[in-house]
């Protein structure tokens, strides 16, 4: 299944998930791993479906519950509408941009630590792309709780990137510790390593590039021209609550 297969299994994931449904129903449903529908919906905000009240009556959602899936679905179709299908050149920009929020900058290796497979998966693709490289020097690090499923976290991060399991660093296993934070990630955070100075330098010319770029100015300029929203005073609206008077 491609990128975009993917894509549309986590919103539909998280769209069950935001109704109530299971992780495992929701595996079932999909026809995905659990593990892989723990990490899509880990975010969102998860009420169990509550059984059938007697007399066979069923329980229907509140206005606001169904106003907060309407604007999520709603959100989503904008979104996938407004970003359509990358150019060549926008998936080159978007890579950019990507490693220059996530990826390491330290001289001679190119380093995309992150836990969200979606951009993992985004930026090996990218990698791969745009750059030559050379599969036998790759290589991935994993940082993972003790406790957790290693054997299963590395067949899953091995076949998100089609790196084999004997290129794989020996993972980091981090012992929980409940006074910082009770959350941990069930497939770990893995680290996508390539040691190539050339290609690290190429990536960080681009990175440079991007952020030095005169092209942003003129969208804020003309952003800056618009029409301006006033500032709403106190707290947030409700999602899908209509404007004050």
């Amino acid at each position: 299944m491609g990128y975009r297969g993917k894509l549309r299994e986590r919103e539909q994931a998280r769209r069950l998930r935001a109704r109530g449904s299971t992780v495992a129903g929701i595996a079932g449903s999909l026809h995905v791993a659990r593990s892989s529908v723990s990490v899509w919906v880990r975010d969102v905000e998860f009420q169990p479906q509550l059984p059938l009240p007697p007399r066979g009556r069923r329980r229907t959602p509140n206005a606001l519950q169904r106003r907060k899936a309407e604007e999520i679905e709603r959100l989503l179709a904008e979104g996938r509408e407004r970003i359509g299908q990358l150019t060549e050149q926008e998936f080159l920009v978007a890579g950019a941009a990507l490693y220059a929020g996530e990826g390491g900058k330290t001289d001679g290796e190119v380093c995309f630590p992150n836990s969200d497979p979606e951009m993992i998966a985004f930026f090996c693709a990218w990698l791969r792309h745009f750059f030559a490289i050379d599969e036998s020097r790759l290589r991935l690090r994993l940082y993972i709780h003790e406790g957790l499923d290693l054997d299963a976290a590395t067949a899953f991060w091995s076949g998100l990137t089609r790196i084999p399991l004997e290129q794989f660093h020996a993972p980091y296993r981090a012992k929980p510790d409940p006074t910082i934070r009770t959350a941990k990630h069930p497939l770990g955070c893995p680290s996508v390593r390539y040691t190539c100075v050339r290609t690290h330098r190429a990536v960080m010319g681009l990175v440079r590039a991007l952020l030095a770029s005169d092209a942003h100015s003129g969208v804020a300029q003309s952003a800056e021209q618009g029409p301006v929203k006033p500032k709403v005073v106190g707290p947030s609206p409700t999602p899908g609550a209509p404007p004050a008077g």
